[in-house]
């Protein structure tokens, strides 16, 4: 019996064990040190070149997918990890582009290209940004998103993980608000990313927008400052 009893224990540890496990994000991070410049410009042709790494991580990602055992970070770091990788393969698939805009798949863009192979399941872009990174609540993760733009928040390079996720979030929504190419933030004048137009919702669950920006401004904003956005350009980033 109690040999009965242990090898059942056994088998439960390694069944947790397993449940735990996740994917090796150190390969990503290898091809963004690599790859991305400290200021988000991506070497296409070189994730081209290393195709068969990227490759490998997304297997990683397939093969490891979230479940109840991780943390709520764990997710949010593997779904914009996922996010970002697969834009790059996306967009190497067609390289070299002039726009994002310009990388199709049977008469598709990226965001809605059903290929993200997560899991047992297949995704879109879109899908994983709108179904599930934004209902975590975290409006900093469109500051962690890429869309292969110029006027995207840069591509971070390095790979998100559970315990880095929340500290990088928040240096790279301190970097964008406060980056002149992408915001002109004055107290009474406010010209600003049209991503704060398209995910206002987001912004403003709990706040004004100006109050959210407010947390992340090296210029303190007044309450009723104007409100303009800036024409978004899709040119890649290389």
């Amino acid at each position: 019996m109690k040999r009965l009893i242990f090898a059942l224990c056994a088998v439960l540890v390694s069944s947790l064990s397993f449940s735990a496990d996740q994917p090796d994000h150190s390969i990503w991070e290898r091809l963004l040190q690599a790859n991305v410049s400290s200021s988000g410009k991506v070497n296409y042709n070189n994730f081209k070149i290393k195709q068969d790494t990227l490759d490998a991580y997304l297997k990683e990602l397939k093969d490891y997918y979230p479940n109840k055992e991780w943390t709520k970070n764990e997710k949010k770091a593997y779904y914009m990890n996922a996010y970002n990788a697969y834009t790059i393969k996306f967009v190497i698939r067609r390289y070299p582009v002039e726009s994002v805009k310009d990388v199709k798949f049977s008469g598709k863009d990226i965001w809605n290209t059903k290929l993200v192979f997560l899991g047992t399941q297949t995704f879109t872009l879109k899908y994983v940004e709108d179904n599930i990174l934004r209902k975590m609540g975290d409006p900093r993760i469109h500051f962690g998103i890429n869309c292969a733009s110029f006027s995207c928040p840069k591509l971070y390079n390095h790979a998100f993980t559970g315990d880095n996720v929340n500290s990088a979030l928040t240096k790279l929504t301190k970097a964008y608000v406060n980056d002149e190419k992408h915001n002109v933030i004055k107290p009474k004048k406010l010209q600003l990313s049209e991503i704060f137009k398209w995910y206002l919702i987001d912004f403003t669950e709990e706040q004004t927008l100006i109050e959210w920006l407010n947390k992340y401004s090296k210029v303190t904003i007044n309450a009723d400052a104007k409100i303009e956005y800036l024409p978004y350009n899709w040119s890649i980033n290389d």
